[in-house]
């Protein structure tokens, strides 16, 4: 096992288990994690007061936006970035394509940097984002300010270990693609082991409407449903409702965590391919809504052993497949 970078929700875990006296070694077998880089987190984030995942989560962004080696000052290396940009390849495209070739680790958060550095000096870079995102500063503090505003908010850290091993079916995560302002949007869900999606469009953007939809699309299949990890965003207020209507628990992520919902990070982001930003979805129809939902579900994806999300879903779901259990993940 090498070393990576360790996520928020792994730092929650090796707290629980620090905090229980349980040896580094332990903790790295139990998590699968290498001892070395237990060691490495404690030495580098650990207080005389104790090891705070979220400070450690805090000290290990700072560093990373911080670090600037000397290669990717290069001017060529700049050039070749901006022009993929303008060749409209996203900024984890450039950094998956770049790697390999000039043998320069490029991370997409540089990348993205260099953008908003870009646009601060008056570039146009950011222009050809094919989903133009805000600085991270704003962003976080929109998601904090909606945090107030969902009752009995349980955060994911709560959440049941096993949903991060996607053995089984019936874990979901939710967030809306939005028009604007809110004035429009849709209500996306997508079962977390087969990428399996559902969506229904939002004629505006509010929790009463947001719940009714939910509820609409997970009460025809509410024995896969056990778990749904949703976006602070307060159209998901009346989440206790969705719960209750299908027998399932609720959780959110941490506040510009979007990562811990990433396969319904990606799926939006393939939606955005055919309702481009600015889609007005008063406009459109159920039928092409379902036409798109039907185009994701029947692609086969590489990550299913090249099965599509709907013949995992479905096939397990109706125990047609019997694969229930098995690593098809990566």
């Amino acid at each position: 096992m090498g070393y990576r970078q360790l996520t928020q929700t792994q730092r929650y875990q090796i707290h629980a288990r620090y905090d229980l006296g349980i040896s580094q070694r332990q903790i790295g077998r139990e998590l699968s994690i290498h001892s070395s880089t237990i060691s490495r987190e404690l030495r580098r984030n650990a207080t005389a007061s104790g090891y705070d995942p979220e400070q450690a989560q805090a000290r290990s962004d700072h560093r990373r936006r911080t670090a600037w080696k000397w290669t990717k000052r290069l001017p060529s290396m700049i050039t070749a970035v901006a022009d993929r940009l303008r060749e409209e390849w996203s900024p984890e495209q450039i950094s998956g394509f770049m790697a390999p070739l000039v043998g320069i680790g490029v991370s997409h958060q540089w990348i993205y940097s260099l953008i908003w550095d870009d646009k601060a000096r008056g570039g146009d870079l950011w222009q050809y984002l094919r989903q133009p995102k805000r600085r991270s500063k704003h962003r976080a503090q929109a998601k904090s300010a909606g945090l107030g505003k969902i009752p009995n908010r349980v955060g994911i850290e709560h959440r049941p270990t096993a949903v991060n091993d996607r053995r089984f079916i019936g874990h979901w995560e939710g967030d809306t693609v939005i028009q604007g302002h809110k004035q429009s949007g849709l209500v996306t869900l997508v079962e977390r082991r087969s990428g399996y999606l559902l969506a229904a469009r939002l004629p505006k953007i509010s929790a009463k409407l947001t719940k009714a939809a939910m509820i609409r699309l997970l009460k025809p299949r509410r024995g896969a449903v056990q778990t749904i990890t949703l976006d602070n965003g307060s159209e998901f207020a009346d989440h206790e409702a969705v719960a209750k209507a299908v027998t399932a628990a609720t959780y959110f992520c941490d506040a510009y965590c979007s990562g811990q919902r990433g396969t319904n990070e990606n799926t939006n982001g393939l939606i955005r391919q055919y309702f481009p930003k600015g889609t007005d979805f008063r406009q459109v129809t159920d039928a092409e809504l379902r036409r798109v939902v039907r185009k994701l579900n029947d692609r086969p994806r590489k990550r299913l052993g090249y099965l599509t999300p709907a013949q995992v879903f479905l096939g397990e779901y109706s125990g047609a497949l019997d694969t229930a259990g098995a690593a098809l993940i990566d």
